[in-house]
């Protein structure tokens, strides 16, 4: 289903923001000008023997091992692009809506993304991002709140590190 229809048919308001599709969450939020902490992105993830939808800043990735104490769950690991291609059907490949209950998954989202009034969201295209109201997205997708995401520490240059002798 259409992520904006299905945000109309709950009397969501939301603002559709087109941009270049991004090989990241974190160039989306570059590329739609707003901070990488309000953008969510979606991360598949595989707990034992379901799927499980994370959602968290595109700024933040996820901490399997905390995850896993969440979910009381013995294996956790990333889905593969397949395995995520077979439950987002309607969505273009690389595209991750942060909307689990709309494909039968359960939602887990980083209690970090209740600080922001609005976040931005993934739709099913990867040129398509959504900006709505946090607590209208939390009515809509009752999502698990959990602390299970750290942030991405930035790659330092290989100069850094060097002293000039």
């Amino acid at each position: 289903m259409c992520i904006q229809g299905y945000l109309q048919q709950h009397r969501v308001r939301f603002e559709a923001m087109l941009h270049r599709p991004e090989s990241t969450a974190s160039r989306r939020a570059h590329s739609v000008h707003v901070p990488g902490d309000q953008v969510a992105k979606g991360v598949l993830i595989r707990a034992d023997d379901r799927f499980v939808l994370t959602v968290l800043p595109s700024t933040h990735r996820v901490d399997l091992e905390r995850l896993a104490l969440v979910l009381e769950a013995n294996r956790v690991r990333l889905a593969t692009e397949d395995e995520v291609s077979q439950v987002f059907v309607d969505c273009e490949r690389g595209a991750v809506p942060p909307f689990g209950r709309l494909y039968g998954v359960m939602t887990v989202v980083d209690t970090s993304l209740a600080a922001w009034a609005e976040i931005v969201v993934e739709a099913n295209l990867r040129h398509e991002d959504l900006r709505l109201r946090y607590r209208d997205y939390e009515a809509v997708e009752e999502p698990l709140r959990a602390r299970f995401a750290r942030p991405i520490v930035p790659k330092r240059s290989r100069s850094a590190g060097r002293q000039a002798g």
